[in-house]
């Protein structure tokens, strides 16, 4: 495979996995979560992530932020190898009350 090849698909990769780093961040906030507190209990010996403080702080206000449907952050997250990070999730969508479901995290 060519030099400019081969970085022109690592480039692309770490766009598509900003992008997903950013869809994270922005469902946390839409849903009034800490994106760095759910990203340490999913990865308690890592340091912070600074693709992550990248991404917080490429965000909107839950008001200004689209809607970002639960099933579109577990393939995002999923597609990228964070099956910790998409449990952590999930694990918070149980804990949560029921009545918080449909609007906090479908």
């Amino acid at each position: 495979m060519e030099k400019n090849t081969e970085k022109h698909i690592i480039d692309m990769y770490k766009q598509q996995e900003n992008g997903m780093i950013l869809i994270f961040a922005q469902w946390c906030i839409n849903n009034d979560l800490d994106p760095f507190e759910l990203y340490q209990q999913a990865y308690p010996q890592q340091l912070p992530n600074q693709a992550l403080v990248e991404a917080v702080e490429l965000t909107v206000s839950k008001e200004e932020a689209d809607h970002i449907p639960v099933d579109i952050l577990f393939e995002a997250l999923q597609l990228f190898g964070n099956d910790d990070l998409a449990f952590v999730v999930a694990e918070l969508m149980e804990k949560t009350p029921k009545e918080r479901l449909p609007e906090q995290f479908d």
